[in-house]
């Protein structure tokens, strides 16, 4: 009887550490699968935020890493976009901690003179058929900051037009684009005070350089 209960009690435990195992890879796989589905969505937002007009470098390849609370409680990347080797344009990743269901996070494009390019949202978890109005796929809302200007004098014009600003609001659904609109500004106030540090910083995008001269390459082809 003894043997019975410790050979059980073995198999329960085997059975615990294989299921634990096989959750732990599912969730690992899926959280994998996530990521790159954001970092492709990412690619095609940048495009999107910044026109190839306002660059002639790899955008994508070009970027930096700050931490400051107008744009997220963790790390941001920023990507670059230079012409003729001066920085003209920018993308910024930036999260709206406030949206109706949890973080919703965007990226903003803008000119060297701080001009919006463009706005995307990169994820969220809003209702749909409400909140999700914030998605270019659902409404052309998101395209309303194209061409704006952050300036301070004209702060309270950064609102939804509830809270007496220039954004419209969606019917049943105020939350989602209040927290995008505040999120936004923050970016733009940001930038405006960060510009010139966000071109100084080191790339941290940049592909790995080899210490090979092109002969070098050519001579280690042949070989």
């Amino acid at each position: 009887m003894k043997q019975t209960l410790m050979k059980n009690g073995g198999m329960l435990a085997a059975f615990a550490v294989v299921t634990t195992l096989l959750i732990s890879i599912t969730f690992l796989g899926t959280e994998s699968r996530i990521a790159q589905q954001e970092q492709k969505k990412l690619l095609s937002i940048l495009t999107e935020v910044v026109p190839t007009s306002h660059y002639d470098n790899e955008l994508y390849l070009d970027c930096v890493s700050v931490t400051d609370s107008l744009l997220a409680t963790t790390e941001t990347v920023i990507y670059r976009g230079t012409l003729n080797n001066e920085l003209n344009a920018v993308a910024i990743e930036a999260t709206a901690p406030d949206g109706y269901s949890g973080n919703i996070k965007l990226v903003v494009g803008m000119d060297a003179n701080l001009n919006v390019l463009g706005v995307r949202v990169l994820s969220h978890q809003e209702t749909p058929g409400l909140g999700d109005k914030i998605e270019l796929s659902v409404s052309d809302w998101i395209t309303s900051f194209t061409g704006k200007l952050y300036n301070p004098d004209e702060e309270a014009r950064w609102n939804v037009k509830k809270d007496g600003g220039d954004f419209d609001q969606f019917t049943g659904a105020t939350i989602t684009p209040r927290a995008v609109v505040a999120s936004v500004k923050r970016t733009l106030q940001y930038a405006q005070n960060n510009l010139d540090t966000i071109a100084g910083l080191p790339n941290k995008c940049a592909l790995p350089q080899t210490d090979m001269s092109p002969v070098d390459a050519g001579e280690a082809n042949d070989n």
